[in-house]
């Protein structure tokens, strides 16, 4: 076995993560070996991508046999939905196992059921996003044949395991809305019908690149970003694609944006290109626990608003069980847009709360809807979080709590000490990979904090992604 083998194997059990573990018998007895999104109960071919002495890890070619347990229905699977044809009692039960398994491993926590409080399922398990980003490609894998063809019109997402080849969406993936999901197959043979190309990846040449698509719960209308190359634009003719959209989703279209965009990275970023609004407004508003948000295409937004509702109030419980007094610091690192800072203060008024956040573009956004919502005692600054901690040492020591937010990667080791140096007496610290939060905990731990509650919440159904939220008491040494 060697790196870029395909092999076949059975699926008997589920790491951390979304990876499936399957267990290889070899003249040295058995070799362990860790298969992306993949479930307990399927015969998998997966390609071998790292090599270990102990173990493997690989990435999912296609599922042959699968699990007992999986009830297939309508929904078309995508690589960005593996499990949705897995019960979702399945899914949470494997996460919360798996996410106590990685706080006892490498959270030094020996006993991580004694301080889990609960499991927080998002309220809804299906078309529950309000982002979602579709690929044109001119090669196309046909997920009926399982055929490549490279002089297609491809309009829908990413095969797995490529960057090339997308699979053309052609009924709704159940994580999104249902209704532009139905029409999207519709849209993508108007384009064609254009006579302009998809992009096609590897030649860096084409005309359609991308769709954004936003959502808004609370007003019920979509947003969109046309991403396309300036190869041959004076062909395209905006006007019919306006018009169709207006057509099927009349007053559920808030908004649509054309950007042009001859950066040869695969990105759909606006600030890659020159964008022009071609009808309705550039943004759409969306409320959580009572406060609303403007959001624009490239503002980050909780993916799940429902069930980042719940997260923000657990997280907030967190924070109110230690009596906050007039005056009182809350400081929200990693804050982004300041959504649960500005909830915060909408409920706490008498608090100072200190937003810091490195991406100016969000900051910006916090002020507004600061502003929007008659948010006071609320400070938002544009500062890398280590850095801002050293330009303003004022705060050492007066701070009740930190809430700690920050992304995927967690926070760098010397960041990590400057917040501890703050000596805050509580740490609410919600982490979008607890396995980071885990390696961030023991640290805590060694700093005299002691971890006395854990929740997880499932913002990402049909996934391998689960959210948690943790609290942190400063004891000293008594831990």
């Amino acid at each position: 076995m060697k790196r870029g083998d395909l092999i076949t194997v059975t699926i008997t059990d589920y790491a951390f993560g979304g990876k499936g573990i399957a267990k290889v018998e070899t003249e040295h007895g058995e070799y362990v070996v860790f298969v992306d999104n993949t479930f307990p109960g399927q015969t998998v071919e997966a390609r071998i991508a790292k090599k270990r002495k102990r173990f493997a890890e690989a990435k999912l070619v296609e599922i042959i046999e699968r699990s007992s347990i999986e009830v297939l229905t309508d929904f078309q699977e995508i690589s960005g939905g593996p499990y949705i044809y897995v019960p979702i009692s399945e899914q949470e039960r494997v996460k919360q196992e798996s996410t106590l398994e990685v706080f006892r491993r490498i959270g030094g926590i020996k006993y991580p059921l004694e301080v889990f409080d609960t499991f927080i399922s998002s309220p809804e398990h299906y078309y529950y996003r309000n982002k979602m980003e579709y690929s044109f490609s001119s090669i196309e894998h046909d997920i009926k044949t399982g055929e490549e063809r490279d002089d297609a019109f491809a309009l829908g997402f990413k095969r797995r395991g490529t960057w090339w080849k997308v699979e053309t969406l052609e009924q709704p993936s159940g994580l999104f809305d249902e209704q532009w999901e139905s029409v999207l197959n519709e849209l993508r043979l108007l384009f064609k019908s254009s006579g302009l190309p998809a992009w096609h990846p590897p030649q860096k040449s084409g005309f359609f690149r991308h769709i954004v698509v936003r959502k808004s719960f609370d007003q019920d209308q979509i947003l969109l970003n046309l991403v396309t190359s300036s190869e041959d634009i004076e062909k395209f003719d905006s006007s019919i694609f306006v018009t169709f959209l207006k057509d099927k989703l009349e007053r559920r279209l808030a908004g649509i944006q054309h950007t042009v965009n001859d950066n040869v990275a695969d990105r759909s970023k606006i600030e890659n290109g020159q964008c022009t609004l071609l009808y309705g407004e550039p943004v759409v508003v969306e409320k959580l626990l009572g406060l609303s948000f403007e959001i624009s295409m490239e503002s980050f937004f909780q993916t799940n608003p429902k069930c980042a509702e719940l997260l923000y109030q657990k997280a907030l419980d967190y924070v109110f069980e230690e009596n906050l007094s007039d005056n009182d610091v809350v400081m929200d690192l990693f804050c982004g847009t300041g959504t649960i800072g500005q909830i915060l203060a909408s409920k706490k008024n008498n608090v100072r709360i200190i937003g810091v956040d490195i991406v100016e573009e969000a900051i910006e956004d916090a002020r507004r809807n600061a502003q929007r919502n008659n948010i006071d005692g609320i400070e938002f600054f544009a500062a890398d979080v280590g850095k801002f901690l050293k330009e303003y040492p004022d705060f050492v020591g007066k701070i009740k709590t930190i809430i700690l937010d920050p992304p995927r990667a967690g926070i760098a080791p010397k960041t990590l000490l400057k917040v501890i140096e703050l000596g805050a007496k509580n740490i609410v610290y919600i982490s979008c990979n607890p396995s980071t939060q885990a390696r961030d905990t023991d640290s805590l731990i060694q700093a005299g904090y002691k971890l006395e509650k854990l929740s997880f919440v499932d913002q990402f159904p049909h996934t391998g992604h689960i959210e948690s939220i943790a609290k942190y008491k400063f004891v000293g040494n008594e831990s």
